[in-house]
């Protein structure tokens, strides 16, 4: 099973990044090559069958398992950044965090309309910055295929902020 293998590498730090808060650190995971092979294997398991015509990853750690979904897939890859990142015009959706407000961007050509995008991160806490990505997508009229985590705070309830675009909501390790 996936889920015990992801946890053991998981490395908690505490009082990152502000006091109080027990940060789910992912990096460590990259050290290992066959793990990192059998998360992307089970994401592209789960989406190889579900009319998938792109993925959307949220920077930065959403890019390093959803461009390895991506190409999994056999699917174009899109950059949600941080505001100012991106070298093309942009489209811009501003929202709120528990610690105050951020900016997401996509380069305007990104999505074609009507495509089915799939949301990647490495995280789910709130759901504030995977809904902000939803909104890029339909503002570019893209509809949500899903959203997929490699980890999940469950008690933080995001999953419920996301559930009106898409109930096709996978992650693969919940706390």
């Amino acid at each position: 099973m996936l889920q015990p293998k992801i946890k053991k590498v998981i490395r908690d730090v505490p009082d990152f990044p502000k006091k109080g808060i027990v940060f789910k650190d992912i990096t460590p995971i990259l050290h290992h090559q066959q793990l990192c092979t059998e998360i992307v294997d089970s994401l592209a398991d789960h989406y190889k069958n579900k009319n998938i015509d792109a993925v959307v990853g949220i920077e930065s750690r959403g890019f390093l398992f959803g461009f390895l979904l991506a190409n999994k897939l056999n699917k174009p890859f899109i950059l949600a950044r941080k505001a100012g990142k991106l070298p093309y015009k942009t489209i811009s959706y501003e929202y709120e965090l528990e610690y105050g407000n951020a900016t997401i961007e996509m380069q305007v050509d990104d999505i074609q309309p009507g495509w089915n995008v799939l949301i990647h991160d490495d995280l789910l806490a709130t759901g504030g910055t995977a809904e902000a990505a939803a909104k890029l997508i339909q503002m570019q009229n893209g509809k949500i295929a899903g959203f997929a985590f490699l980890v999940e705070l469950e008690f933080l309830n995001g999953r419920k902020k996301l559930e009106i675009y898409s109930s096709a909501i996978l992650s693969l390790v919940g706390y």
